[in-house]
């Protein structure tokens, strides 16, 4: 069995989480849309996480939409002792399959009812706000998020939400909601080859506050590298375990959430908390993010 608590634990709020979690994203269907392909799969692997001491999940209603909630309950409900469920709101789902930005009073309202509802919770241990950010949605773009986290805040007060964290924000963002709610993460994407965040990641494991990068893995553009495969095939790991190893490696305040929907993944994922790597290598994965931001 993978012994994920090698990869240590940090603080989440009020919870002391082990760095190496699982993201449900791909537990819905194609285009994080509609029903998984294989729904007793989707099952599997949540227990199969929970079973190898995964306490951290990130999910949300959207992914969907409330498909990927749907089955966290089915496969967990009750929920063991010490899983913390970190959702996130501020889009909502097109017929099509369309990402719609859902971010005034009223949608983050009903947001947040819709993940308690489907996840048969009385309240949400956390609440990430994600904003839609530029052209793609997965970086972010700036603009004052005081009105989605008074809301949020109004929703904590209700006893509604534990903890308020910030999906796709800048540094600028991060400044501003944190004069107005306490934040406990930030979720940006971030991996070995992308790091417009080093600078946000260092400044908030400075002040205690987690770092949680989706895409950690490259998403939907897997990552691929001559450096990663040659340090990969040194380690006798997979390029994948090696990312994700860089990443622990990387700093304390990060918390990983690697998302799959087969079991076998999940192992190798997990696995990940065992790959050692030394200065050399390292020097070298840190090269790869500097030749990457010079293209």
């Amino acid at each position: 069995m993978q012994r994920i608590d090698q990869a240590g634990s940090f603080r989440l709020g009020d919870y002391d989480i082990k760095r190496l979690g699982y993201g449900a994203m791909q537990l819905a269907g194609p285009g994080v849309f509609g029903p998984p392909r294989d729904r007793g799969a989707a099952l599997a692997v949540l227990r199969e996480a929970a079973a190898h001491g995964v306490d951290h999940i990130d999910t949300s209603d959207f992914y969907g939409p409330h498909v990927t909630n749907q089955v966290i309950r089915e496969a967990l409900h009750p929920y063991p002792d010490g899983l913390t469920i970190v959702t996130k709101v501020g889009a909502v789902r097109g017929d099509d399959g369309s990402w719609n930005p859902a971010q005034d009073a009223t949608a983050l309202t009903a947001a947040v009812h819709d993940n308690l509802r489907n996840l048969s919770l009385d309240v949400l241990d956390v609440v990430n706000m994600r904003f839609m950010g530029d052209g793609d949605g997965h970086g972010p773009a700036e603009g004052s998020v005081e009105p989605q986290l008074a809301a949020l805040a109004r929703l904590q007060d209700q006893g509604l939400i534990r903890h308020i964290g910030l999906s796709n924000a800048t540094p600028k963002q991060v400044e501003q909601a944190r004069g107005i709610v306490e934040v406990v993460c930030v979720q940006n994407q971030y991996n070995i080859a992308h790091r417009d965040d080093d600078g946000m990641i260092d400044a908030l494991a400075a002040d205690g506050i987690a770092y949680v990068p989706f895409f950690p893995l490259g998403g939907f553009s897997p990552l691929q590298s001559e450096t990663l495969s040659d340090v990969s095939a040194r380690l006798g790991a997979t390029p994948m375990q090696v990312a994700l190893a860089w990443l622990l490696r990387r700093s304390p305040n990060i918390l990983l959430i690697p998302g799959t929907s087969s079991v076998a993944h999940l192992h190798e994922n997990l696995a990940a908390a065992s790959v050692e790597l030394s200065d050399e290598a390292v020097a070298a994965l840190n090269g790869i993010g500097v030749t990457n931001a010079e293209r």
